[in-house]
């Protein structure tokens, strides 16, 4: 059982403040202009800014334990969504979307990631809070994660695949419309912006499944899991430009997530016999994903 006791007003306030961050985000990103890589950095620290900012006021109302735990939360879900990028490359490289529209298609993308994560920490929290040998079991399942993302290539695009098959398509897109209907049959057919959506939607509901259980092992608490979660995710957009171009060549930044997964997995798994703080957490998923990035750029 989680110790935080989190009033309903700060639930209210979580609310409050994610429906003006994802407006900021919406306005600023609004038309067909596209965003210059120097922009999207300046957004990416801006978003980094906010999650620090949450941080010291979660460190202010609820003592250090709770600042240290949504840190820690934090920096896991963010190293763990820039597997979300991979798939974003393939997903508009196979689609031929234009970065005119990928901006609109990650904005639908990241509000329903905020939706479905909800939903799954809601359901995660309850069964935790009613089975806690579940976090064994949680546990199992990242060890086993890390292991198979160090077989499986970056960017694996079986769901498009699988989509493409079930979801009546057309290849011809009309300007920014979803879906068109075709002049034959009157059929109403999905363009590659909406099946780049549901793609998107899926492949953050897969990796949900992992990442959500990994943010358990920093802290039991729903507030600062979902917290956490809703500052990865809004700055996904911007990131997404920043380091689309650079993706392919951090070779070893895959390596480097699956023993992230792998190491939250442990420490579930020990957490019985031996416990590792929220620092002594934040300090390793630091040197993971910050060894992989060195490795990869020396390596190129």
């Amino acid at each position: 059982m989680p110790d935080l006791v989190v009033p309903v007003w700060a639930w209210a306030l979580l609310a409050g403040l994610v429906v003006v961050l994802v407006s900021i985000d919406l306005f600023a990103h609004r038309g067909d202009r596209v965003d210059s890589r120097r922009r999207a950095i300046a957004w990416s620290i801006g978003w980094i800014g906010a999650a620090l900012g949450f941080a010291a006021w979660v460190w202010w109302q609820f003592g250090d334990a709770a600042g240290e735990q949504f840190i820690g939360a934090y920096l896991l879900e963010k190293s763990l969504s820039i597997d979300n990028l991979f798939l974003f490359v393939v997903i508009f490289a196979a689609l031929d979307i234009p970065m005119t529209e990928q901006r609109r298609v990650l904005g639908w993308g990241i509000a329903g990631a905020l939706i479905a994560r909800g939903v799954f920490i809601a359901i995660g929290a309850a069964v935790l809070s009613r089975w806690h040998e579940v976090t064994y079991v949680f546990g199992a399942i990242l060890v086993v994660t890390g292991a198979n993302m160090l077989r499986a290539p970056s960017g694996d695009n079986r769901i498009l695949r699988w989509l493409e098959r079930r979801l009546p398509w057309t290849r011809d897109r009309d300007g920014h419309r979803f879906v068109v209907r075709n002049k034959e049959n009157g059929r109403w057919l999905a363009t590659p912006l909406l099946v780049a959506v549901v793609a998107i939607e899926l492949a953050d509901i897969v990796f949900a499944i992992d990442s959500i259980p990994a943010a358990f092992s920093i802290t039991e608490e729903p507030f600062l899991v979902y917290s956490s979660n809703v500052f990865a995710v809004l700055g996904l957009r911007a990131l997404y430009i920043v380091l689309a171009g650079a993706l392919v060549e951090l070779r070893y930044l895959r390596f480097g997530l699956a023993m992230v997964l792998a190491f939250a997995g442990a420490k579930m798994l020990v957490a019985p016999w031996m416990h590792i703080s929220p620092v002594a957490s934040i300090a390793a998923i630091a040197a993971i994903v910050g060894a992989s990035i060195v490795a990869s750029v020396v390596r190129r």
